[in-house]
């Protein structure tokens, strides 16, 4: 009877973590940075965009990042888009100061 039970606990607790250890690969699969595959052909609005990132792969973008945390690819080959990334470092210039 004492190796029925002893094999009960050690089935609970293979099950136990079995469960945390698949909780904890999805979470770090959730954790992968955001990549731009689809670039948006809409101009943005320059007074919402808070910050913006350079990407080279898997295409070249920028991926600017709006104050409600929205993170839009867009190509960086556009006269916008460069007049967004300057108002965005002058704004990061002022807050240094």
């Amino acid at each position: 009877m004492k190796l029925h039970t002893a094999a009960v606990l050690l089935l609970f607790w293979l099950g136990v973590f079995t469960a945390h250890t698949v909780k904890g690969s999805a979470t770090s699969q959730s954790m992968r940075k955001f990549r731009c595959v689809d670039l948006s052909t809409k101009q943005l609005n320059i007074r919402n965009l808070v910050s913006y990132e350079k990407q080279q792969v898997p295409t070249d973008a920028i991926m600017f990042i709006t104050a409600g945390g929205i993170k839009i690819c867009v190509s960086p080959n556009q006269k916008w888009v460069q007049a967004a990334i300057k108002r965005i470092n002058e704004r990061r210039a002022a807050k240094r100061k």
